[in-house]
């Protein structure tokens, strides 16, 4: 098995692991109530996905 010779600084390990950082979730707007919600998802405040009801809310 190899071994490293020499320790790796830590601007090489951070120039490595730049790219490891999450990314924020995508959102999209709901047709129906215009609200924030998850792409492919039902919209929690109306209830509505694809132009229908599928959910029942409270209001």
């Amino acid at each position: 098995m190899a071994n490293p010779k020499r320790r790796h600084s830590k601007m090489r390990k951070n120039q490595r692991r730049a790219h490891d950082h999450l990314t924020g979730a995508a959102d999209s707007r709901c047709p129906n109530c215009h609200e924030q919600k998850l792409p492919h998802h039902a919209c929690p405040h109306c209830g509505f996905y694809k132009g229908r009801q599928v959910i029942q809310t409270k209001s």
